[in-house]
């Protein structure tokens, strides 16, 4: 089969949907052996920041002369983002390799029980144990999906583990309330197993805690460790700083992989994670920002951001009219002008919904494009304002990274599908 072929059969099987649980990815693993079982990991859930701060274990681990993995999702541009070895994605001929590994099983599952038959996630979660284990790496980092309870991460053994936030996103999921979704990322607590949590709300946080106690899990909270000030990084935000101290936080506990605090300190002063606030210079001089902010809780901490550009102008596009609310509600005082685009994802508002939910009281102005005539050539990008900055969607940011970097945008149909979702 050709490399197109096993692509297509792979990023295919995301029309099945996510579907929670992790019965069939322990029916995988079993089937694999249990790759990368022995391998130390980190193991991360949270509405917002557990991909930074991802990034930020990784960079301390990998800066104390350790081989990493680090496996995260959804990717921006292209599959192997997901996979990474000393933050190397791997290539798409070596996607295709472990995807044609990984066929056989999921072909003799789907035979017997098409019920346990994998999905798309769980074969590329499985695809990242085999990687793992194929190149030796040292310590994992491993980035829950959606929720954690029943995320297909779960079935691993972590020396650490780390709930970062918790406000409202995917509630059609998770549950609509803060202490239904808490319940669902506590379910990554473990006995034994330390767990770093970051600023929750309290209802939250008491379901974290009760669970914590009901396991038998040790609870470290980011705000004792950090009393006299979180730690430094090159991420911009505060809510970075706070990522910064569960990061550290985080290897201090892992004690089978010692720190030294010059060296951690040091290597968050050079994190990279795309768009997260990441500026990048335009052709002709100005400045282009760009940030995957989404929900209510993500909306909070860049708004601070806004506000320090002096009205900038905003190309925004949104997936789901409850993420666009939050959305428009929030950066319409702070904005200049707005571009309303429609992101390349089959659940993205359409424009009229967008322009809906501008406040009745935004003086600025609004037009509306798609994101090629904005973004119509490697680092040009044709919106007035010396600072453009694109909010809305991962979906959204992972398109103009693509075309900013002249890179090909293979769309939507690359990427998870939702529970329920057609």
């Amino acid at each position: 089969m050709s490399s197109a072929a096993t692509l297509r059969w792979l990023t295919g099987l995301r029309n099945l949907g996510s579907r929670l649980g992790i019965e069939r990815m322990a029916t995988l693993s079993h089937r694999l052996k249990h790759p990368a079982q022995q391998i130390p990991c980190f193991h991360l859930a949270g509405t917002n920041g557990k991909g930074s701060t991802s990034a930020m274990i990784e960079a301390i681990q990998r800066a104390h002369g350790r081989k990493t993995g680090l496996y995260t999702s959804p990717h921006l541009i292209s599959l192997g983002e997901r996979i990474q070895v000393n933050r190397q994605p791997i290539s798409d001929e070596r996607v295709v390799q472990l995807a044609e590994a990984l066929r056989p099983h999921y072909e003799e599952i789907w035979h017997h029980d098409q019920g346990l038959s994998p999905t798309f996630f769980e074969l590329m979660t499985a695809a990242a144990f085999l990687e793992f284990e194929a190149q030796a790496v040292d310590v994992m980092i491993l980035e829950t999906g959606l929720g954690g309870r029943l995320d297909a991460t779960n079935i691993c053994r972590p020396e650490v583990g780390v709930i970062t936030s918790i406000g409202f996103d995917h509630q059609e999921y998770l549950g609509e309330t803060l202490a239904k979704i808490a319940a669902e990322k506590a379910g990554i607590l473990k006995p034994g197993v330390p767990c770093v949590v970051g600023n929750l709300s309290s209802e939250a946080e008491a379901v974290i805690v009760a669970r914590a106690q009901a396991v038998g899990a040790p609870l470290h909270f980011v705000r004792d460790r950090f009393r006299d000030g979180l730690p430094m990084t090159n991420l911009i935000g505060e809510h970075q700083r706070a990522n910064a101290g569960a990061a550290w936080l985080a290897c201090e506990l892992a004690h089978r992989l010692p720190i030294q605090p010059a060296v951690a300190q040091a290597a968050l002063l050079q994190v990279t994670w795309a768009a997260r606030w990441q500026t990048l210079p335009l052709v002709d001089g100005r400045t282009l920002i760009i940030d995957g902010t989404h929900n209510e809780e993500g909306v909070r901490v860049i708004v601070p951001l806004l506000q320090k550009l002096a009205q900038p102008t905003v190309v925004v596009g949104a997936v789901g009219l409850t993420r666009a609310k939050a959305l428009m509600q929030g950066i319409a005082p702070v904005a200049g002008s707005l571009i309303l685009v429609q992101p390349d994802n089959e659940k993205a508002c359409t424009i009229a919904e967008l322009r809906a939910l501008i406040p009745h009281d935004f003086t600025g102005s609004v037009r509306q494009a798609t994101v090629a005539e904005i973004f119509n050539a490697p680092q040009a990008c044709q919106a007035d304002g010396s600072v453009v900055v694109v909010l809305g969607s991962l979906y959204l940011a992972g398109e103009v990274l693509a075309r900013y970097h002249g890179q090909p945008w293979h769309g939507y149909q690359w990427q998870d599908r939702l529970p329920g979702s057609p």
